[in-house]
C-alpha cells in the first residue's frame, strides 16, 4: 500500500493545496510471469454465458463418463443420492382438519407409492450431481393404480433446449437454452425436444414441445446471481478423478513390470572386457531346486518390486478428500473407510456433511415437493371431497441419521425432555417420523399389552458416567483379585 500525493490548485491566488490519496495495490490483481498461466482462463463472463450450451453439453459427457466408469464417483454420487433422499419424504399436513390431514397423507402415501417417488428423486438427485439438473415434467397418467392421476417424467438436461434453426423467436432476448423467462426472470416456457440429442433420430432433434412452466419443475443449484442453467456439482472435482486413475493404472504398470521379469543377470565388467559374450536380452529357463551355473562375470538378480511406494495411500487419501470437499462430503463417507478415525473425528466430519443435507432436503423441499404437492392436491380436493383447503399448511419429514452410540443418544434424549429443553416433536423429527403418528401407534401397543396381561414398565436410560468418574481398568482388576 502507497501513499501519492495529489496536488490540486484551489485557488486563483495560486495557492497550492496538498490532498492525499491511497491507492491500494492487491497481489492476487497482479499479473507476473509467475502467475501468467494461472490466471490465463479467467475471464468476465456472465453466468448464463459461461454456461453456454456447449460448455455445459462437454461437462454432461465428460461427468457421466466418469461416473459410469469410476467406482469412487459412481459411489460417491449414489451415497449423496441416498443420503438426501433416502427412503423419500413423508408427509404431515397442519390443516385444522384432523379427518382432512389423515385423508391427505394417507392417500399421498399411496400415491408416491404408486408412482414410485422416492426412487424418481434419488434419479433426480444423481443426475443434479453429474449433469448439473434435473427436469421433471408433471402430467396425467391414466394407467397409475391410484385415484390420483397425476404422474412425473424424468428428461435429461440435453433435452431441454432450443434448436438453432428457432433461435430467432419472438422474445429470444428473455430467453436462455431451451427457458423463456418474463421480464422479472421467472420462468414461462420450457422447450423440450421430442427425441434426445443422442438418440440418432437427426429429424427429430428439431422438433420440440413448448410447455409451460407450471408443468415443469427444474432443480439445479444457482452458484452465481442470475445463473439459470446448472453446472454439474462434481465439475471441480473431474480433473482429480482423472489424476486418481491414472496414478492408480501408473502403479499397477510398474508393479507388472517388475514382476515380469524373475531373473536380471548384471555384469561388472567394463565393455570389452573378459566377461563371457552373452547376446543382450537372452532368456534362460530355471527348473525348480536346480543349481545353476551363470557365466563367468555375470551375476544374476531379481528386479526390486518398488511400486506400490509408501506414500501411495496418502496420495489416494489426499486425492479423495479433496474430490469429497465439493460435495461436503467427509473422506470416511467418500471412501467407505473409517480405518483412521477415531469416534470423535467420525462425529465431528460428520457435522458439516449433515448440515449440507439438511439444506440440500429444504431446496428440494421447496424446488420440488412443494411445487409436486400443490399439483396433487388440486386433483385430491375434487377426487376425496374435502371442499376448498383454505390453509394447506404442511411440512416435510426426511430419513433420520443413526448414531454411531444408541445409548449415548438415548440418554441425552432423556436428559433434554426431562429438562424440558426440547420436545416429543422434535426429537421425532431428528428420526424423521410424525410425533402424532408415533404416539397413536405407541398407545395402541400399550393398550394391547394391558390387554394381553403384559408388563409395560419402562425404565429410563442411565446416563454415563463421567469420564473422571469411571474407575480404572487396573482398580477394578484388584477389586476382583481382593475379592
Amino acid at each position: 500500500m502507497g501513499w501519492w500525493p495529489f496536488t490540486r490548485r484551489s485557488k486563483p491566488t495560486g495557492t497550492v493545496a496538498r490532498t492525499l490519496v491511497v491507492r491500494a495495490k492487491f497481489d492476487s490483481a497482479q499479473t507476473t510471469p509467475d502467475n501468467r498461466r494461472h490466471w490465463a482462463n479467467a475471464d468476465g463472463l456472465s453466468a448464463d454465458a459461461a454456461a453456454n450450451p456447449e460448455v455445459r453439453r462437454v461437462l454432461r459427457n465428460r461427468a457421466r463418463y466418469e461416473v459410469a466408469n469410476n467406482s469412487y464417483a459412481r459411489g460417491i454420487v449414489l451415497t449423496l443420492a441416498n443420503d438426501v433422499i433416502g427412503t423419500g419424504p413423508r408427509l404431515q399436513m397442519l390443516t385444522d382438519s384432523d379427518e382432512a390431514n389423515q385423508t391427505i397423507e394417507r392417500e399421498f402415501i399411496a400415491w408416491a407409492k404408486a408412482v414410485d417417488l422416492p426412487g424418481k428423486l434419488r434419479t433426480m438427485r444423481q443426475a443434479r450431481a453429474q449433469d448439473g439438473e434435473a427436469f421433471a415434467v408433471l402430467f396425467s397418467n391414466d394407467n397409475i393404480d391410484s385415484p390420483i392421476k397425476l404422474d412425473l417424467k424424468l428428461i435429461e438436461a440435453d433435452q431441454v433446449a432450443t434448436p438453432s434453426a428457432k433461435l430467432g423467436i419472438p422474445g429470444a432476448a428473455l430467453a436462455v437454452d431451451g427457458i423463456e423467462f418474463d421480464p422479472f426472470g421467472n420462468p414461462v416456457a420450457y422447450h423440450v425436444l421430442k427425441s434426445h440429442p443422442g438418440s440418432g433420430a437427426a429429424a427429430a432433434a428439431l422438433q420440440y414441445d413448448r410447455l409451460p412452466a407450471d408443468s415443469v419443475i427444474h432443480w439445479f443449484r444457482a452458484d452465481r446471481p442470475g445463473q439459470r442453467r446448472g453446472l454439474p456439482d462434481i465439475m471441480p472435482a473431474l480433473p482429480l478423478f482423472a489424476q486418481l486413475r491414472r496414478y492408480t493404472l501408473a502403479v499397477i504398470a510398474a508393479a507388472e513390470s517388475a514382476a515380469n521379469i524373475a531373473v536380471l543377470m548384471k555384469t561388472n565388467a567394463p565393455a570389452g572386457g573378459e566377461a563371457a559374450e552373452v547376446e543382450p536380452m537372452t532368456e534362460m529357463e530355471f527348473s525348480p531346486n536346480m543349481a545353476v551355473f551363470t557365466p563367468e562375470g555375470w551375476e544374476p538378480s531379481q528386479v526390486k518390486a518398488e511400486q506400490p511406494a509408501t506414500t501411495y495411500d496418502m496420495f489416494k487419501r489426499e486425492i479423495l478428500n479433496e474430490i469429497a470437499r465439493c460435495l461436503n462430503m467427509p473422506y470416511n463417507i467418500a471412501a467407505c473407510n473409517s480405518s483412521g478415525y477415531n469416534y470423535a473425528s467420525g462425529r465431528l466430519d460428520h457435522q458439516t456433511y449433515f448440515k449440507a443435507i439438511r439444506v440440500e432436503q429444504a431446496h428440494c423441499e421447496t424446488v420440488v415437493l412443494d411445487r409436486i404437492l400443490d399439483a396433487w392436491l388440486a386433483e385430491a380436493v375434487k377426487v376425496f371431497g374435502l371442499g376448498q383447503l383454505d390453509d394447506a399448511s404442511h411440512q416435510w419429514f426426511w430419513d433420520g441419521h443413526e448414531h454411531v452410540d444408541p445409548a449415548k443418544e438415548a440418554s441425552a434424549q432423556a436428559t433434554r425432555l426431562t429438562s424440558n429443553t426440547t420436545t416429543l416433536a422434535a426429537e421425532f423429527a431428528r428420526q424423521g417420523k410424525d410425533w402424532e403418528t408415533e404416539l397413536r401407534q405407541r398407545a395402541k401397543e400399550v393398550a394391547l399389552m394391558k390387554e394381553l396381561g403384559l408388563a409395560s414398565a419402562q425404565a429410563a436410560p442411565q446416563a454415563p458416567a463421567p469420564d473422571d468418574e469411571k474407575p480404572d481398568r487396573e482398580d477394578e482388576e484388584e477389586d476382583r483379585a481382593a475379592a
